[in-house]
């Protein structure tokens, strides 16, 4: 073909040999005399050398005939040389996946299938044509290693015996596996049908190789069946190629009638549902979604009192839903947000019992201490008896952890007969957790307090905001803030979400909150609260919870029978006292768990009936005590002080010491924060203008260098509370006068000597008392706060009050 010819219509001009049979095959004759005709071309006509095609997918058989497709502008040369030759045969070799650039003679197999070439034709940037397999070749020598690869080539005999029994069997199993794989896989159709009629068991060559070429095995199998030449071992190895091809082609077939089947079913259901809602709504019997969707929701209005501004919208959103379709994204968001509205319980609330018996029951079940906690709540059920309900009101419950003040809220709502919601607060940094996300947005929801009313079913709920001091506040927006409308009754009767953008009333619900401590909350927000102090336990309030709550509650979660643990009173003291000392009760349930716990690994070891906890055994329980007995220093220019902390009253004790006499001079030490440091330079100025007047040596601090320590040096300590206390440490060094007796003290003191008042009295009480400290000074301002103690508090106790500094040198130096 000459170059002009290629490019003027772009096909090879190539003899077209379209019958099979006219390129020079032979006929061969059965044993019952029908004439069939030989895949196999006499050698002599096939040429010595030939040009080489690489593929990559898998071998090509002498028994198929099959389309090709090769890279032009690769592979030009070599089909524009074979069009030129008078065979037209080319030689076709299984590479595997070796790239077309790193080929060399080494990559190809030493036999291929030599292929002649029908209706070979150029388009676009691809060569096709027709390669019908011819025989086997072998590559005797390379006379071109590099594009276009030429070789010479010898046509190996195929030796077989078709008359032996076991070739027979062989090949009457490869016909009889085709003949099974047609039905399963009628992939090749037509083409198998044409085949298994030239084929024979007398031609077991070809219908070897072609029974190959029709399965689904890998490239490496299938060249070495082609490299196979005795057809006897050739057909041996294809069987188990060919059932293996049945069995996948079965398991196929039958997964493909299951899901054929489901997918039948499934659309046979379809049908007959839908045939069956337009029978029902020709005759009335049912409706369409959209109608079901506005009829539940006008249902659920029926028993409500909507107020008419939230009816209007109400109305104004089924009319939209009415003739919206179902499909549409804003038919789900109509109904999403009439879900809502409707949800809602609209004129719906509870009865309050405002019976101050019961409340007090109620009270005393679930808590014990708290007196003065649980009568300044009777006395808010008793204000609510005459208004007639409690609704409005904001409580602020504040104390360190663990006292309870979570579960004195729930205990509120069972004293009204109210539901009761919790939700935390704390960490909130998103102002739509409040009020709710516009409904533009993309998963919109309303803000908790919605979510809680839905919940409830009422309007006049006990809802707890837990943890309200530790708000969160980030460029996403400020709850505090959001929180001012929700907590304030002259606003919260037309709260507004986002959401539902419609007013509704919180004037009903009792607000109870929670805090640890009083710093972190926005004062605009702390005004609007009513607060409750809830100041932790004595050792003897400590108990009769233990008792009566801690305890049974412990045995019955673990189902354990309270005859087979037995902790005694004294043990029970012991571990208030040696191993949970914080103000709440937190630590003591941990601690009385270890004992159920290791309890019960006694019970089933040692197989004993009853475990005894005692004083003498319960390190074997617990270990070795946490805490010591507090031993109150003593000694010149010690003093023990009174201090609040988040968890609770604490003892304070200071140490004054004179280092040296060289100089003048004052050093602080025990991480003071900047407002202890201040009281301690008021009480070393105050000391050294006083000196004369109480009694000590007027020059003692000229050569005295002077150091105050406050002891447990790695715990903050802050406040000006320690000011009354830092200078009797003072005073007590320069009189060389210890305080004979246990004694504490608290107040801060000015430059001349007035003591002002201090926070945190009935905590620092707590703190003495948990000392064995029964003398306490504290500043005369403080006695109404020291007066409303309860007694069980104040019993034994002596308490001094001191307007001035002299006050306390009186009771302190006598």
């Amino acid at each position: 073909m000459s170059d002009q010819e290629f490019d003027r219509d772009d096909q090879f001009n190539v003899q077209d040999d379209s019958d099979p049979t006219s390129q020079g095959e032979e006929d061969q004759f059965r044993s019952d005399g029908e004439r069939v005709s030989s895949m196999v071309p006499a050698s002599d006509m096939l040429p010595e050398r030939i040009y080489l095609l690489p593929i990559h997918n898998r071998p090509f058989f002498p028994a198929q005939v099959q389309p090709l497709v090769i890279n032009r502008e690769r592979w030009e040369e070599t089909m524009r040389r074979v069009g030129n030759t008078p065979h037209q045969t080319v030689g076709v070799a299984y590479v595997g996946e070796q790239g077309i650039d790193d080929l060399d003679s080494e990559g190809f197999p030493t036999i291929g299938t030599a292929v002649k070439v029908h209706k070979m034709k150029g388009e676009d940037q691809q060569i096709q044509f027709i390669a019908r397999g011819v025989q086997r070749f072998k590559i005797q020598r390379w006379l071109s290693s590099t594009p276009p690869y030429l070789v010479e080539v010898s046509y190996p005999k195929e030796p077989v015996d078709a008359e032996n029994e076991e070739t027979r069997a062989y090949a009457m199993a490869i016909i009889n596996g085709i003949k099974e794989l047609l039905p399963i896989n009628p992939l090749y159709g037509e083409e198998l049908k044409h085949y298994l009629n030239r084929f024979s068991p007398h031609q077991p060559g070809p219908l070897t190789d072609f029974a190959a070429a029709i399965t689904s095995a890998k490239g490496p199998e299938l060249q070495d069946v082609l490299s196979t030449l005795d057809v006897a071992e050739r057909m041996q190895k294809v069987l188990p190629l060919l059932r293996k091809e049945i069995d996948v082609a079965q398991l196929q077939s039958e997964i493909s009638e299951q899901v054929n089947a489901q997918m039948q079913e499934r659309q046979r259901e379809f049908f007959l549902r839908e045939q069956l809602k337009v029978i029902q709504r020709e005759l009335g019997i049912s409706k369409d979604d959209r109608e079901n969707d506005v009829d539940t929701f006008r249902a659920r209005l029926e028993s409500l009192v909507v107020p008419e501004r939230v009816q209007s919208r109400i109305d104004d959103e089924l009319d939209k839903l009415s003739v919206l379709e179902t499909g549409s994204p804003e038919y789900g968001t109509t109904r999403n947000y009439l879900d809502w509205l409707t949800s809602l319980p609209w004129g719906v609330t509870s009865p309050d019992q405002l019976d101050l018996n019961h409340a007090r029951q109620v009270l005393d079940r679930d808590h014990d201490g708290l007196k003065d906690v649980k009568e300044r709540i009777v006395e808010f059920l008793a204000e609510g008896s005459f208004k007639g309900d409690v609704g409005g009101s904001i409580l602020l419950l504040v104390g360190p952890p663990g006292v309870g003040k979570t579960s004195v809220g729930r205990s509120i709502a069972e004293a009204l007969g109210r539901q009761f919601y919790r939700f935390s607060v704390g960490g909130m940094r998103d102002e739509a957790e409040i009020k709710g996300h516009r409904r533009t947005y993309v998963g919109a929801m309303p803000g908790k307090l919605i979510q809680a009313f839905k919940e409830v079913e009422v309007e006049n709920p006990v809802i707890m905001l837990d943890e309200i001091d530790k708000l969160g506040q980030s460029f996403q927006g400020d709850p505090a803030s959001a929180l001012l409308e929700v907590l304030d009754p002259e606003q919260n009767v037309d709260f507004l979400d986002h959401y539902l953008d419609v007013r509704m009333d919180l004037s009903k619900v009792l607000f109870v909150c929670t805090a640890n401590t009083l710093d972190s909350i926005p004062s605009a927000l702390l005004d609007r609260m009513e607060q409750i102090r809830l100041s932790g336990y004595i050792a003897e309030e400590k108990l009769a919870i233990a008792k009566h709550h801690l305890w049974p509650k412990l045995l019955k979660r673990d189902n354990l029978p309270k005859k087979r643990i037995q902790l005694s009173d004294a043990a029970l003291k012991q571990v208030i006292e040696g191993y949970a000392r914080e103000a709440g009760v937190r630590q003591l349930e941990k601690q009385l768990h270890r004992i159920v716990r290791k309890a019960a690994v006694k019970l089933l070891e040692d197989d004993v009936e009853t475990v005894k906890v005692s004083v003498k055994n319960l390190e074997e329980f617990l270990g070795a005590p946490i805490f010591r007995k507090e031993k109150v220093l003593k000694g010149e220019g010690v003093v023990t002080g009174l201090a609040w902390t988040a968890m609770g009253g604490a003892t304070l004790p200071i140490e004054a010491g004179k280092v040296h006499s060289l100089d003048r001079g004052f050093k602080l030490t025990g991480k003071l924060g900047d407002v202890m440091q201040e009281s301690a330079n008021i009480a070393y100025s105050y000391t050294l203008g006083h000196l004369q007047e109480y009694g000590a040596d007027s020059d003692f601090f000229d050569s005295a260098f002077v150091h105050l320590h406050v002891p447990e040096g790695a715990t903050p300590k802050d406040g000006p509370s320690a000011g009354v206390s830092m200078t009797t440490a003072l005073l007590s060094l320069a009189r060389h006068q210890a305080i004979d007796r246990p004694l504490a003290m608290t107040g801060e003191l000015t430059l001349t000597g007035q003591v002002l008042p201090v926070g945190g009295i009935r905590e620092k009480v707590i703190a003495a008392r948990r000392s064995d400290i029964f003398e306490v000074i504290l500043p005369e301002a403080n006695r109404r706060d020291y007066e409303e103690l309860p007694d069980y508090l104040r019993e034994g106790m002596t308490v001094h009050f001191a307007n001035r500094y002299r006050d306390v040198a009186k009771v302190v130096f006598k």
